[in-house]
């Protein structure tokens, strides 16, 4: 069974995810930012145009992280359930075709702040994961959300109290 996980006390939480749409040619990510008491903070959804699962994965994180230092974050675990982004984060050369928004993660990274990057289930992801969902309907670009809608505190509360979903694996 899979949750949400809280962030250490003092810390907040990124939750980042990417999506692609392949008959709409449509890239998109989210991300939340939350207390380690499960309160929004903010969050974003983007409409990234088109591209591959790296480029919407990477770009959810990109976003997040300049998001969560803008709201004066300082102590960040994020999460994402791609260890394929967490992977190239720390292993890419320059010879990557993400190299640049790899290059803008690593900048962020190395700012004056304390970032954790932890791999996450999808089933522990759902509130971003939503949140890229919702992306593919936007305008392109990215859209910050200060107040969730109904149904981002729907996800949000579940999070909040420890709702458990069953880890589902695919063939």
């Amino acid at each position: 069974m899979i949750s949400w996980d809280r962030p250490p006390t003092g810390w907040v939480c990124l939750n980042t995810d990417g999506s692609v749409v392949l008959a709409q040619k449509s890239t998109a990510a989210g991300g939340v930012l939350r207390g380690c008491d499960g309160r929004f903070i903010k969050a974003f959804a983007a409409n990234l145009g088109g591209g591959s699962i790296t480029h919407a994965e990477l770009g959810g994180i990109v976003h997040g992280l300049r998001m969560a230092w803008e709201e004066g974050a300082r102590k960040v675990v994020l999460q994402t359930d791609s260890t394929m982004a967490i992977n190239l984060i720390k292993d890419a050369d320059d010879h990557n075709p993400h190299y640049t928004v790899i290059a803008a993660i690593r900048e962020l990274l190395a700012r004056d702040w304390e970032i954790e990057l932890e791999h996450v289930f999808r089933e522990g992801n759902y509130v971003a994961d939503y949140l890229a969902s919702v992306g593919h309907s936007l305008p392109i670009g990215i859209h910050l959300i200060g107040v969730p809608s109904p149904t981002l505190r729907y996800w949000l509360y579940f999070d909040t109290i420890g709702v458990q979903t069953q880890r589902i694996i695919s063939n």
